[in-house]
């Protein structure tokens, strides 16, 4: 069984202790491909030097969190960008709007979301993005890119079946996480609703630690607990699960052809 965590955090202090302890673990689990996102300028070459010494399993995304984004924001996203021609990148992300600690700087969010909305168009790169407490401020800014061929993931999906059914309609995959396993959480009756063609497994490590190892520090070696619940609300074997959700993400970051490695 090969599974992906498409959205795991590496380079922060959390793991600095037992990085290849870490990823050693998630091999030996079956988590064979490790998709890395952005935050800021600071931790481009931390993401990058892991992706360098694991080349064939951790694959890098760049680009600007929304809580990166202040005032002056511009210098340092347009410095991010620079690298983004010297290293071979599968995503732009992870980007988007987050109103749940700050609305100060929304315009600011906004324009930064767009920016690298347009770069991801230009260099024909899917989006991991960055939803909360802003699907619908980030449904309008995605409205005006309907004509395009823009697609990607809604990182940490929770939100209810209508949200599902938009992202959906417009081409876009959930990234499902450990939320999924918390006992009040309400995605399992929304995940009942989804095909499996459009999800894709994810940790957000070291942030939200599925069940039964909440309250560790997360990591993707707990990938099979999101893909074993997956199998148990959808009524299916694990291993097909996996199967599905693996080459999503194979496809949606244009890793395909490394599925038989």
């Amino acid at each position: 069984m090969i599974l992906a965590d498409t959205h795991t955090h590496l380079y922060l202090p959390e793991f600095e202790n037992d990085l290849p302890q870490t990823i050693n673990r998630a091999l030996n689990n079956g988590v064979k491909y490790l998709f890395i996102p952005n935050i800021d300028l600071g931790s481009v070459e931390p993401m990058l030097k892991i992706c360098n010494q694991y080349p064939a399993n951790c694959f890098p995304m760049l680009g600007m969190h929304p809580t990166s984004v202040k005032a002056d924001y511009q210098t340092e996203l347009h410095t991010i960008f620079q690298y983004l021609d010297n290293s071979p990148f599968v995503a732009i992300g992870e980007i988007g709007l987050d109103l749940y600690w700050d609305k100060t700087h929304l315009a600011e969010q906004k324009e930064a979301f767009r920016y690298q909305l347009d770069i991801a168009l230009q260099k024909d790169l899917p989006v991991a993005i960055h939803c909360r407490e802003s699907f619908q401020e980030i449904i309008s800014v995605l409205d005006d890119y309907r004509s395009t061929p823009l697609t990607g993931v809604f990182h940490a999906f929770s939100g209810p079946k209508e949200h599902a059914k938009e992202i959906i309609k417009r081409g876009f995959y959930l990234g499902i996480g450990g939320v999924l396993t918390y006992k009040n959480s309400k995605l399992g009756e929304v995940i009942t609703t989804v095909p499996l063609e459009r999800i894709i497994l994810e940790t957000d490590a070291p942030y939200l630690t599925p069940v039964p190892k909440r309250g560790e520090r997360n990591e993707s070696a707990y990938i099979p607990y999101i893909c074993q619940k997956i199998a148990d609300l959808q009524g299916i074997p694990s291993e097909e699960v996996a199967r599905i959700t693996t080459e999503n993400a194979l496809m949606l970051f244009k890793q395909h052809g490394k599925r038989g490695e």
